[in-house]
């Protein structure tokens, strides 16, 4: 299984002509990637034959959420998977980076509650004990959890990878992702025993009115101070055709 990251309807699209079976729909992954809105999945689910996981994140930084930011992420998930989404992403730590138990099986209960699946994501890659993290997820009737090997990449995390897909593969689906691409996708899947990667397939488009005279909304780094991301339909492509 081929998940692409995405960031919009139009990223949506691209992965869809690109050969994806699923997408992990967000809205501005500058930030790591937040909650999509309701009416991007409606048409993701409407034109494309896309399995839609959305995300439910309402802001950047880390995963120690308020009561006002926990009550709004219910909120949106619930919206989410009334919008027609396949599941939801999400990921909840306390102070001492652990997983949020209650947090956790609230937001999994409300997701199975529609029948969809509940991932939790790279919120995983900043707990202090994987294997302890991932024995209370699958307490917490998780379905999946997207993880890097607790590493910036997941080929820098392929040890873990495998060593958490030998030992719980078998109860819960575990997806690779970060940095995962063309290139290295099929390796890291023979070296760790995965069947499921999550890639990007990032590529840069200009949009000249990002820089006035006085002000800018730039973003990006050199050399795309002028650009916003995007899925590269190519880039879905070659994944695709690499890893069968």
């Amino acid at each position: 299984m081929i998940e692409i990251c995405c960031g919009s309807y139009e990223d949506a699209l691209a992965a869809d002509r690109g050969g994806a079976e699923r997408i992990e729909l967000n809205s501005a992954l500058a930030l790591g990637g937040l909650t999509p809105s309701a009416g991007c999945v409606k048409l993701v689910k409407k034109n494309t034959g896309l399995k839609v996981i959305s995300m439910v994140r309402p802001r950047g930084a880390g995963f120690n959420y308020t009561e006002a930011e926990t009550e709004q992420m219910f909120a949106d998930g619930e919206e989410l998977l009334k919008a027609g989404s396949d599941g939801l992403a999400f990921g909840f730590l306390t102070e001492d980076r652990e997983i949020d138990r209650e947090k956790t099986a609230k937001m999994a209960e409300l997701i199975h509650s529609f029948g969809k699946e509940a991932v939790f994501h790279r919120a995983y890659d900043c707990v202090k004990d994987p294997y302890e993290a991932m024995e209370t997820l699958i307490s917490l009737k998780i379905d999946r959890v997207l993880t890097s090997g607790l590493r910036e990449k997941a080929v820098e995390g392929a040890e873990l990878l495998r060593r958490l897909q030998a030992e719980y593969g078998s109860r819960i689906q575990i997806l690779a992702g970060s940095g995962v691409n063309a290139g290295n996708a099929k390796a890291l899947m023979a070296e760790t025993g995965l069947t499921q990667v999550h890639s990007s397939c990032k590529d840069w488009r200009r949009d000249e009115t990002t820089s006035g005279e006085y002000v800018n909304y730039r973003f990006a780094p050199a050399p795309h101070e002028d650009d916003y991301d995007v899925v590269s339909e190519e880039l879905v492509r070659k994944l695709v055709e690499e890893t069968r």
